[in-house]
């Protein structure tokens, strides 16, 4: 038997050799780097540095990051990701991190709250920290200086809970004094716990502010999912899986103050370079197959489709305005944005347009072909972003093997992922120019300089550092600054600061209607933007505000247009019907007018006939206008008001058949849509019926009269 033992032993060894290789090959997805190897995989734009401030143990599975006005930091970390936890057994923690040595890198944690189910947000408050947490948003406060939170309220409830990649989030304090957050467009009933008989808000199909100090809470445009960046001036970005940058030119509160709008766009975005990145990983196994085999679908079913496995964003996330000191000035505002599956971070330099109070977001010069950051490494998940008081750029690092939700992946392409492969990992980064010198993580302090100090720090060149102290002064409520920042609305130079100070005085109930007339005859559009939101309180400052209606700038006049609409004084008819003369062929400006009782009135179209010039040509949008304006008409399914539409569009300016057409089709939609919700008259909408897919007068004229006769008998029941 000896004889044979080496044959028999080679013979196992062979055996060994070729499962390893066969195990070898069937390897599909990388191993995760060290956060020193890590360092080494990143490809960042020249002139800059990164360094780690934070990773394993020390932190885990991190998704936001907030620094306190003492400088402290906290850190969300999300462990319950992708799964759903049970009831009361949440893996979420709230992380402090503290840096003892002062040598750049954090070394000390401490949880400050445990237990918690889905929490992504953060946002410092009286003392406290605001946490987002589906279905809830959380209000945690440490009140014996022990480091741990020992009082937890729940602030709101009723928000869509069924999806960690589709909540509440991205909580920031805005210029406004209002506190924003995400929602996805989500469905949900919220209730306020500091206002038990407060009705439910509905929050379907959009996002949402609040305001703790005044007890307000309401639904805001757009649908946000993970990444909002608020410029100095309140104009709010948000990233959504593929679109990377949306904007929401108009606030909610002015899109809903007229329910019969026909489902008026909230958002759009504003990339002028689309999907593409540039992508310096593989696409994972998975994506790759699924890519293919739906492309494959496609095909078979012969639809012009194409679905991209790499090089396109679809993990957009942690989108962020970037308001540091740190960085050279021609980096300040831009709007930075991960993408978790891209394994990157992409820059886009925001401009205005001159025609449309939208910006349109570009990629920087040296960046056409590249990103501001790109990892080799496909476990580089950078999900959230942040300036810190240091000015540098925080990356957020979830790090991760996989991240996407099990349920869009196939069955046998999950037999060999383990998407809680990683944890119990997580870093998070600090970037700043080669040239920078090594600043302190920071330890402002805030909190206990006294009010006049605050006052001051409203002029520093870091927005962080300005909305702290701003933050801190409405806390505080110390009214004996207010001549201090008369001083400083009235003489700085920068006008950032003087619209801190601006909304300071706001938040203390210290305006006045002195004060908000300087702001609309403030040097710079964005402070004049937000004279006009405060002017819509004094009635009186209506002529000056009516004026701004042609201003120079097109997003004041945009915003003018806005705020006039909350009056109803004759004179808002006219300054809007020329908005319309003026600015008919932009949507927004179109959206704008309609969303006021002014702005839709029979008044405003007797304004624009009597005018002639709107009528002389039937431009693409006029005619929009024309049928926005029927479909709110026949929404309003007001039969006196219906029967004088048709006599406007039977007038001798108006036969031409477009005009007819556009009215009478709008008038159709919004009569079907006031039948469906109100039971209107089902006779007038099916005389309009007729008029689908056809422009003869005949038609036309058909139509007219049979709406006539349909609105002078009792409606059909």
């Amino acid at each position: 038997m000896n004889e044979f033992r080496p044959n028999r032993l080679l013979s196992i060894a062979c055996l060994l050799s070729i499962v390893l290789c066969l195990s070898c090959s069937k390897k599909r997805y990388a191993d995760p780097l060290s956060p020193e190897e890590a360092l080494q995989s990143f490809q960042l734009r020249e002139g800059f540095k990164i360094e780690t401030v934070a990773a394993e143990p020390l932190i885990a599975d991190p998704v936001d990051l907030v620094f306190d006005e003492q400088g402290v930091a906290y850190v969300v970390e999300m462990g319950d990701y992708p799964g759903k936890p049970e009831t009361g057994k949440g893996k979420g923690k709230i992380r402090m991190l503290a840096d003892t040595n002062n040598d750049g890198r954090m070394d000390r944690s401490v949880i400050f709250a445990d237990s918690i189910a889905d929490a992504t947000s953060v946002l410092p408050w009286e003392g406290g920290l605001i946490v987002a947490a589906a279905p809830d948003i959380l209000f945690l406060k440490d009140t014996n200086g022990d480091f741990r939170a020992d009082t937890r309220e729940v602030l709101f409830t009723g928000f869509f809970a069924n999806n960690s990649e589709a909540q509440i989030t991205s909580l920031r304090y805005g210029i406004d004094n209002w506190i924003y957050a995400n929602n996805n467009g989500q469905e949900g009933q919220i209730r306020f716990n500091r206002k038990p008989d407060a009705p439910l808000l509905t929050v379907n199909g959009g996002d949402f502010r609040f305001r703790l100090d005044r007890g307000l809470f309401e639904v805001e445009s757009g649908s946000g999912q993970f990444g909002l960046a608020i410029d100095d001036w309140g104009h709010r970005f948000f990233t959504q899986n593929t679109i990377h940058i949306q904007q929401a030119p108009i606030a909610g509160r002015y899109l809903r103050r007229n329910p019969h709008l026909p489902s008026p766009k909230s958002s759009l975005n504003i990339s002028d370079h689309d999907l593409v990145m540039f992508q310096q990983t593989p696409p994972p196994y998975w994506r790759k197959e699924r890519t293919e085999r739906r492309q494959k679908q496609y095909a078979e079913a012969k639809l012009d489709r194409k679905e991209y496995a790499e090089d396109h964003f679809t993990g957009s996330s942690g989108g962020m305005f970037y308001d540091g000191d740190a960085f050279p000035a021609d980096y300040y505002g831009s709007v930075f944005t991960g993408d978790v599956a891209g394994n990157l971070i992409h820059r886009d330099v925001l401009t205005p347009l001159a025609d449309s109070p939208v910006f349109v977001a570009k990629r920087a010069e040296g960046e056409t072909d590249r990103e501001f950051l790109a990892s080799t490494d496909p476990w580089f998940r950078p999900d959230n972003l942040t300036t810190g008081p240091d000015g540098a750029l925080y990356v957020v690092d979830f790090y991760r093997q996989h991240i996407e939700t099990p349920v869009s992946i196939p069955e046998d392409l999950k037999e060999d992922m383990d998407f809680l492969n990683g944890n119990d990992k997580g870093r998070i980064y600090r970037i700043l120019p080669t040239t920078a010198k090594n600043r302190p993580a920071a330890s402002p302090n805030l909190r206990n300089r006294k009010p006049a100090e605050l006052v001051d720090v409203l002029a520093h060149p870091n927005r962080w550092w300005r909305l702290q102290a701003q933050r801190l002064l409405l806390e505080r409520r110390d009214l004996s600054v207010i001549p201090k920042l008369r001083t400083l609305l009235t003489q700085h130079q920068d006008p950032r600061v003087r619209l801190h100070a601006l909304y300071t005085l706001e938040g203390l109930n210290a305006l006045s209607r002195d004060l908000v007339r300087q702001a609309l005859q403030d040097a710079h559009p964005g402070v004049r933007e937000h004279g006009l939101m405060l002017a819509e309180r004094y009635p009186d400052l209506l002529p000056q505000l009516l004026k701004m209606t042609g201003d120079s700038s097109v997003q004041v006049s945009l915003q003018a247009c806005l705020s006039a609409g909350q009056f109803t004084n004759p004179a808002v008819v006219a300054a809007l019907a020329q908005v319309v003369q003026k600015h008919s062929e932009n949507g927004w400006f179109r959206t704008a007018v309609l969303s006021s009782p002014a702005g839709s009135s029979p008044e405003l179209l007797s304004t624009l006939l009597n005018q002639k010039a709107f009528f002389s040509d039937t431009t693409a949008g006029k005619m929009a206008f024309l049928a926005d304006f029927a479909h709110v008409v026949g929404r309003r399914n007001q039969p006196a008001e219906v029967t004088r539409f048709l006599g406007f569009l039977n007038s001798p300016i108006q036969r031409k058949e477009s005009w007819q057409v556009a009215g009478l089709t709008g008038l159709a939609e919004g009569l079907t849509k006031a039948e469906a919700k109100t039971g209107g008259n089902a006779d007038v909408t099916l005389a309009l019926q007729s008029l689908e897919n056809t422009a003869r007068t005949e038609d036309v004229k058909k139509a007219i009269r049979a709406v006539r006769e349909a609105l002078a008998k009792p409606p059909s029941i």
